[in-house]
């Protein structure tokens, strides 16, 4: 019970008792998931983080950000939510790419911990536990990784993207973050703090946003990253064009190389947990 004096009043016994529920917790993980044009797979998917998440022992929610869909992906959501708490529709009016999906939710999300995960799952979401284990022993960032010892690709992508992802991540390392071997896999974890640090500054709205993420977070910040190998399988109807997409990628990495970011809080407390 909270006790509120109303303005004039004379504190004391006079006083008005007024009932108020306590805020709610803040769950330990949100999940965000951005979603365009998602209706074939979302309801599948969502169920199935439910199904997991609710067999576990912590605390979550899911953010399902719309990204301007034109089917039916928000009369879908919609209704899952009405029936689940645990589900939070984010959405606004027109397409601005998955990297403005993504910041748009990471920044409104509540969690103690947020992933971001691709709405198909490519990567299961079971695999979030090696993620989580990682921010349990100190690190600030987890990305789930198709490329490191320990990794397992279900199905692969075809050559000719998975060639190009190659030469795109030798590049990566060359211009921006050294040492991390698989950028763009959707599928990675953030305490609070990080999170709100690196996203709060993220510039880039399409697809190489995961580069831009990773440049401020080891070379602007200084963060803790990990990078943990993962079960992965290709989904097909993925939005990335090959041909389209892979030139204003690479116009992207020089951009986020020449960019004068702004520089980290003079704040001790860099890495809340």
């Amino acid at each position: 019970m909270s006790v509120h004096s109303v303005p004039g009043d004379a504190p004391g016994p006079q006083a008005h008792a007024i009932n108020a529920s306590p805020a709610p917790d803040p769950p330990l993980l949100s999940v965000v998931v951005p979603a365009y044009d998602e209706e074939n797979r979302i309801g599948a998917s969502l169920k199935r983080m439910l199904a997991y998440f609710d067999a576990q022992d912590y605390t979550y929610e899911i953010l399902v950000v719309d990204d301007g869909s034109t089917d039916g992906t928000v009369s879908l959501v919609e209704k899952i939510a009405a029936c689940r708490p645990q589900v939070r529709l984010l959405s606004y009016a027109s397409n601005r790419g998955k990297g403005y999906a993504v910041r748009y939710g990471m920044l409104r999300a509540c969690g103690a911990r947020l992933l971001f995960s691709d709405a198909d799952l490519a990567t299961p979401i079971e695999e979030v536990e090696k993620l989580l284990a990682k921010l349990n022993d100190g690190c600030d960032i987890a990305i789930g990784s198709r490329d490191v010892l320990g990794s397992e690709l279900v199905k692969r992508q075809s050559l000719l993207r998975e060639t190009g992802g190659k030469m795109f991540n030798r590049l990566v390392q060359l211009c921006a973050v050294p040492g991390i071997h698989d950028t763009q896999c959707g599928f990675k974890l953030f305490t609070q703090g990080a999170a709100r640090s690196v996203f709060s500054r993220c510039q880039v709205d399409h697809f190489a946003f995961d580069v831009e993420v990773l440049y401020l977070a080891i070379r602007i910040f200084g963060l803790r990253v990990a990078e943990v190998p993962v079960r992965w399988a290709h989904q097909e109807g993925s939005k990335v064009r090959f041909f389209r997409d892979a030139w204003r990628m690479f116009k992207t990495l020089f951009r986020i190389r020449l960019t004068r970011y702004e520089p980290p809080s003079a704040s001790p407390e860099l890495h809340p947990r």
